[in-house]
């Protein structure tokens, strides 16, 4: 890659994460001042724009509980909203085209139906990328938003199928025997070891489903979904998604470049597509209508419709076919990359403060709740319990063996449904919930909680929980690990009473365990 691509694409990252923002924005606008300035890509932006879409959809198929796709909660509101927004934004764009607003002022119907068809598509990438910066992937709103975003990607491959001059090979059965070879694609994990052979075994795994689908005459990324998602319940699955996250991070700012890159706008088409952005509120808005009324409570559907608040890069795609059939004019692609990047933008603003606006208006959006409970969203208490350990990873499993040993009364809690299910199973006392939503601190007891220990893997997610626990009234001490120096500091102002840097006391703590040798 050429080296002013990295400085620009550094600079303005780095401007905007010193603003609190994503630094996805900056990589947006990295891209848009690059064209603007007559720099023009090579094949090279391209090859990484693709490498980081196909690792992004391996890693959330290596996530993937497909048994979830089935649920009520996501196929419904999926198949429910797609129907919705397509059906007003026809009408809006008629409306538009009625008065002889420029670019809508001579669209059918069927013009205006395929540009809903576009917009009532979410970003994967982004969606992603911005829970998987808020530590939430295992959270209920994130799987809730996967779920449908697969849905939607599942919707995607039958489009293009259908639009595309050829149609899948019958060789594509042949993939429905790829359950088979799963086994032995665990035991080649397993022995590929911790190291550098890991992440490089995901990459050729990665393609590799790509190419098989490419080669069937299937989308290549769709390969590297499915082929993560038979690979999801191998025991080296979420060890290899770690392996792999700084490499497909890398390469996505490759994927937010090229936006940029598509075309250069008008004031004409600002406008048009700035019309389009005014409309993710609502988009938004139906989804928590959708989803409160398939009984998610308040919060997981917030959380859930801010997450898919933006357009997709499909949207892309669909234009691309309209142009190529007459039925839009070829400035509907520059209109339709514009609006994507303002929804990405906006989304990326939206989320960062997600949490702080579901507190500000918790009230108003608990009108809208289902009285009926689905069995995810209801509160468990850690009955008896005198320490909390949140987080169940391994250093909260060790930290819960250690009291426990003690014999003190403690109770993990973890967000991940499936791991809560095997620590309970091996006699743990563990509990399912969101430790960083405010409902469920004001559900349950604290007064006999005297300590609890953020075990969380993300700093910020532990300054969420303390700000929580702070409004519920809490009292007692609370105690927390971190990796840098400057978190261990951060959440020492917060009001967490011990910090553990365990990169720093790893030493320390070798020491006191082997001491005993010595006596």
């Amino acid at each position: 890659m050429d080296y002013i691509w990295i400085a620009v694409a550094f600079t303005c990252g780095f401007l905007v994460k010193q603003l609190h923002l994503p630094p996805l924005i900056g990589y947006l606008a990295a891209g848009f001042g690059l064209h603007a300035l007559g720099v023009k890509p090579d094949h090279s932006l391209e090859v990484l724009s693709e490498l980081g879409i196909t690792l992004l959809l391996f890693t959330i198929g290596l996530k993937l509980n497909i048994k979830t796709l089935f649920k009520t909660e996501i196929w419904g509101s999926a198949v429910s909203h797609m129907s919705s927004i397509v059906l007003l934004t026809t009408i809006n764009c008629l409306v538009l085209a009625y008065f002889g607003v420029q670019y809508f002022d001579g669209l059918d119907w069927p013009a205006a139906a395929m540009i809903g068809f576009a917009v009532g598509f979410s970003s994967t990438v982004c969606a992603v990328k911005l829970l998987e910066d808020k530590g939430e992937m295992h959270a209920r709103h994130a799987q809730v938003a996967i779920g449908i975003l697969i849905i939607q990607d599942l919707a995607a491959v039958i489009f293009v199928t259908l639009s595309a001059d050829k149609s899948p090979s019958w060789w594509a059965l042949v993939l429905l025997a790829l359950p088979l070879v799963t086994p032995l694609l665990g035991k080649l994990l397993q022995r590929s070891g911790h190291g550098e052979l890991l992440p490089l075994a995901g990459f050729f795994l990665a393609l590799s489903g790509g190419a098989l689908f490419e080669l069937v005459g299937l989308k290549a990324h769709l390969g590297a979904l499915v082929l993560g998602a038979l690979l999801s319940n191998q025991d080296k699955a979420a060890e290899l998604a770690k392996s792999l996250l700084g490499f497909k991070d890398l390469f996505l700012i490759g994927f937010f470049l090229s936006i940029g890159f598509t075309a250069l706008p008008t004031v004409d088409m600002l406008a048009a597509a700035l019309i389009m952005a005014v409309a993710l509120p609502f988009k938004g808005a139906i989804f928590f209508l959708l989803l409160t009324r398939l009984k998610l409570r308040s919060r997981s559907a917030f959380l859930t419709a801010l997450s898919l608040s933006n357009y997709s890069e499909f949207g892309l795609i669909v234009c691309s076919f309209c142009v190529a059939q007459g039925l839009l004019p070829k400035e509907w692609l520059v209109i339709m990359a514009l609006a994507m990047s303002f929804s990405f933008i906006f989304s990326s603003v939206i989320n960062a403060y997600s949490h702080d606006l579901y507190t500000r208006w918790n009230k108003l959006l608990k009108r809208f709740e289902n009285p009926e409970r689905l069995p995810e969203d209801r509160f468990s208490q850690p009955d008896g319990a005198s320490v909390l350990v949140i987080g169940m990873g391994r250093v909260g499993k060790g930290a819960y063996d250690t009291l426990q040993e003690m014999h003190r009364d403690v109770c993990g809690i973890d967000v991940d449904g499936e791991r809560v299910i095997s620590q309970s199973s091996k006699g743990r006392n563990v509990i399912a919930a969101d430790a960083e939503d405010p409902d469920f601190w004001s559900h349950i007891e604290l007064d006999q909680v005297q300590l609890i220990m953020l075990a969380m893997p993300n700093y910020l997610d532990m300054l969420e929980v303390v700000k929580q626990l702070q409004h519920a009234g809490y009292q007692g001490k609370m105690a927390g690990i971190a990796r840098y120096e400057d978190e261990k500091t951060e959440l020492l102002a917060s009001g967490i009473d011990v910090v553990f840097n365990y990169y720093a006391n790893a030493g320390s703590g070798l020491a006191e365990h082997s001491i005993h040798l010595l006596e």
